[in-house]
């Protein structure tokens, strides 16, 4: 386990070539995320190598490649509030990704809001 309530896997590059590069600072962001609402956060992307980056259209300089960013959903939970409990964890970048149903959240390092 990477955190009380996260493990490698979750976090894992999902392709399959086994990479795994997770930024300390993310994993409190989703450690604040799942204490707000109480509920398992589940991860649809995490880390990911260049390859498998390019294969799910993710931009060329993503969050994902460095381990700083986390595509999530809480079944139940809106996307506005989870984003506004990222924004209370402070988390650096925030997308809200209506028709696919998850927020992206980021630690990287300066201010960040969208809607895709």
């Amino acid at each position: 386990m990477i955190s009380k309530h996260f493990s490698e896997a979750e976090l894992t590059c999902k392709c399959g070539c086994g990479q795994l590069i997770v930024d300390t600072a993310l994993i409190g962001v989703l450690e604040f995320i799942r204490a707000r609402f109480m509920r398992p956060v589940h991860i649809l992307s995490g880390n990911r190598c260049p390859a498998h980056n390019a294969e799910c259209g993710g931009a060329p300089n993503s969050q994902h490649l460095v381990g700083k960013a986390a595509d999530i959903y809480i079944d139940g939970i809106p996307l506005d509030s989870i984003a506004k409990a990222a924004e209370q964890a402070r988390a650096d970048g925030i997308g809200i990704y209506p028709d696919q149903g998850f927020v992206h959240v980021d630690t990287r390092n300066y201010k960040a809001r969208w809607t895709g």
